[in-house]
């Protein structure tokens, strides 16, 4: 039978707890543990059983899950693993996990072509090639852009699950600029994903202004549901990135019509990869073309601009075409010393 969801939980945490090699684990330690991460993911406060963390354990330690974890006991009285690099996450799935992924797959697969569910088509490449490979050891038929040393992914569910329940967080943040990280309670919005790093849309306790955090400078994270969750009455979450290009974006910041005219060498993949879902053609001519977008200006735009070198320029507005100027003339001086 699949694992349930609690079970799930229950080796998560166990996981996490063995993969950290800073303290030393006992059977107690455990359980404390997986009860407090039960009551944070599920509102279950009865706690675990020590029988039921130890029937884990020998369940991680089968093949009956997949995962042959290496758990041993240290001292007669501490858990880890013998491998320091070992992570269940980073087990096979098990034959009869692979079973339901697979008739899950297929059953997704009925559903494309319908309007409703017409982003369905990668994610089913993507879980398709997975499922084959695994069951066959065959060729990889699908390269997804992956990053194997991303920082923040960890903190998806927790951060989901705040997002989801309007509940408080606490965030241990430090910033590139900062030289320490702050503790401070946010009320959470939005997960928001933008070239293979995560950022969370949230507003600080206490202050109107809305901040845009990176899961990779986030050092801690903890549920705080007894504090009061400040609801987004001057905004709405789901539409605050509709106008922007990555996330750099302040509170009802302007939005400006930026036309930017490409060469023929580029026009093609401009055309049939908008640069934002406003993008609306305006002029072609010998194969070159005149678009526009509605968009904030921001650092991703200029850097999505630059990445065009030479076969772009902008027309519209002036304060940005002096930046992108600025910008290239700045480059050349660095081949210059």
């Amino acid at each position: 039978m699949p694992v349930n969801k609690l079970a799930l939980i229950r080796y998560k945490t166990i996981d996490k707890c063995l993969q950290n090699r800073f303290r030393k684990w006992t059977l107690a330690d455990l359980i404390d543990a997986v009860s407090e991460a039960i009551y944070e993911y599920e509102g279950i406060d009865s706690g675990v059983s020590k029988r039921t963390i130890q029937l884990d354990i020998q369940n991680m330690r089968s093949d009956k899950l997949g995962y042959n974890a290496p758990i041993v006991v240290e001292q007669r009285r501490y858990y880890t693993y013998e491998d320091k690099e070992f992570s269940i996450t980073k087990s096979r799935l098990s034959h009869s996990d692979l079973e339901v992924l697979q008739d899950t797959v297929k059953l997704l697969g009925q559903f494309q072509g319908f309007n409703y569910f017409e982003d369905l088509g990668a994610i089913i490449g993507k879980l398709e090639d997975k499922v084959s490979r695994q069951q066959k050891q065959t060729t990889k038929y699908v390269d997804i852009e992956k990053n194997e040393r991303l920082v923040g992914l960890n903190w998806i569910d927790i951060l989901l699950r705040a997002v989801k329940t309007n509940t408080v967080i606490e965030i241990e943040y430090q910033s590139f600029k900062a030289r320490n990280p702050k503790l401070g309670l946010y009320s959470p919005y939005l997960l928001k994903e933008y070239r293979n790093r995560w950022f969370l849309l949230c507003r600080p306790k206490g202050k109107m202004k809305t901040l845009i955090l990176a899961l990779d400078r986030m050092k801690s994270i903890a549920l705080k549901p007894e504090a009061q969750f400040k609801v987004a009455e001057d905004f709405i979450p789901q539409e605050f990135f509709n106008n922007v290009i990555g996330v750099t974006k302040s509170l009802n910041q302007a939005t400006s019509k930026v036309v930017l005219e490409f060469d023929k060498s580029n026009a093609p993949y401009v055309l049939t990869k908008p640069l934002h879902p406003s993008q609306e053609l305006l002029k072609k001519e010998n194969g070159s073309i005149i678009v526009s977008i509605n968009v904030v200006l921001n650092f991703e735009l200029e850097r999505e601009i630059l990445g065009f070198g030479d076969s772009v320029k902008v027309l519209a507005p002036r304060v940005l075409s002096k930046r992108i100027i600025e910008k290239l003339n700045s480059a050349v001086l660095k081949y210059d010393e």
